[in-house]
């Protein structure tokens, strides 16, 4: 495997051709890949040998254009079940992304296993895909929500208060992996045994994490997991459900359709196995392969040195940072994910944003779809600046920098 010190970097930045250009005359610096990363060569022309060659449907066809088409897609299965370390192909669902995969879980797994007083355990860190699909199944079922708290802008849980949360009444412990806000790497797989110990199904959001980290599904324990294509160098509008193949089994269908059935008469239908039994109608066919392709990539660089670069370049970020008069940071100082959220005193986060495209730097600012969390910090937003590996040390020096004009042009 090759290791991290020898990797260039900056070179990489040559597999994708959207960092090459300027923005309002400025050299592009793009770090918003929290909210969605930039697609490598391979990825495109991944894409683009299949729309030019074996554009079919698949499954259901027996010509040879369908065999190609079912065939790759299918690849891509057994692909993403080796990125996570699945026991086997079958436990991989397909969705359109981390936010599809949960609501499945909620809708599926949720309505048949929750009732009136049962409670399902969040964090208080959690993005909106795994609070609102939550909050509905609560509304439907009769169940409560309760959630781990987050200590102040250091933004890691209070596990001091998780033992008298696993009470007997929680029936699904859901947890981010790493936050999209804080940068906070959670202890996913403690987490989850504590909660085995008790019964208590899991699910984890790996939305920001499978594609920056090694993840081994097997190894953190957990009962469902989900992540995106399109923040893993991978196309939009696909995404991973990985389950457990026995919870899987006994889940009963998200959606009716085409292919996900076994047979259809006019008063029953039979239904597909999992994962088939999900995935009703015409598939996203290109999306898997693009995945594919981006998976490969990354695993060819090897994750555990993404990881690396990912936190030298947040933990240099955030030292840079912290050195400015009058800035907010937020988030753990130490083991934190590729990316550092800030506030500017007195200076909207929107400001900051809109005034670093400016400087063609691409930055993140709002609430992040943790309005909850902004709200427990006090903040209606934060700026947030997110890493990748084709991101570079002298790209934060310029954002700093940038940072640092900004504050000087409001008078700071």
């Amino acid at each position: 495997m090759t290791d991290a010190k020898t990797i260039d970097w900056a070179a990489l930045r040559k597999d994708f051709p959207i960092l090459d250009q300027q923005v309002h005359g400025k050299p592009l610096i793009y770090f918003d890949n929290a909210a969605t990363s930039q697609k490598p060569r391979a990825v495109i022309e991944a894409l683009e040998h299949y729309y030019e060659r074996d554009n079919a449907n698949v499954h259901r066809g027996i010509h040879e254009l369908s065999n190609r088409a079912t065939s790759a897609y299918e690849a891509a299965r057994a692909r993403a079940a080796k990125f996570i370390h699945a026991r086997s192909a079958e436990e991989i669902v397909f969705t359109r992304g981390t936010t599809e995969g949960i609501n499945l879980v909620a809708s599926s797994w949720g309505a048949k296993n929750l009732r009136s007083g049962d409670v399902i355990l969040l964090t208080e860190m959690e993005h909106h895909s795994n609070l609102v699909p939550w909050q509905l199944l609560a509304q439907r079922t009769g169940a409560k929500i309760t959630y781990v708290p987050v200590t102040g802008d250091e933004g890691i849980l209070d596990l001091s208060k998780l033992d008298s949360l696993l009470t007997k009444q929680v029936k699904i412990f859901s947890m981010v992996h790493i936050s999209n806000s804080l940068g906070t790497v959670n202890p996913v797989a403690d987490l989850c045994a504590r909660a085995r110990k008790l019964g208590i199904a899991t699910l984890v959001d790996g939305a920001q994490s499978a594609g920056h980290m090694p993840v081994d599904v097997q190894a953190i324990g957990c009962d469902f997991f989900v992540f995106s294509g399109h923040k893993i160098c991978g196309p939009t509008g696909i995404g991973v459900l990985w389950g457990r193949q026995e919870l899987l089994d006994a889940m009963p269908p998200y959606q009716g359709g085409g292919e996900m059935i076994l047979s259809v008469e006019y008063q029953k239908t039979e239904f597909k196995k999992a994962p088939h039994r999900f995935e009703a109608g015409t598939p996203d066919i290109s999306g898997p392969i693009g995945l594919h392709a981006a998976m490969d990539y990354l695993d060819n660089l090897g994750r555990e040195n993404i990881w690396k670069h990912d936190q030298e370049l947040a933990h240099y970020a955030y030292e840079k940072l912290a050195a400015i008069k009058d800035i907010r940071l937020f988030g753990p100082k130490q083991n934190r994910g590729g990316l550092v959220s800030f506030l500017l005193k007195d200076v909207h986060a929107h400001d900051v944003v809109t005034l670093a495209d400016q400087a063609g730097v691409a930055l993140r600012g709002g609430h992040h779809c943790t309005q909850p969390l902004m709200h427990k910090l006090g903040v209606e937003s934060t700026a947030r600046a997110s890493f990748y590996f084709y991101n570079t040390k002298a790209e934060v020096d310029r954002f700093v920098e940038v940072v640092k004009e900004i504050r000087k042009f409001f008078g700071q």
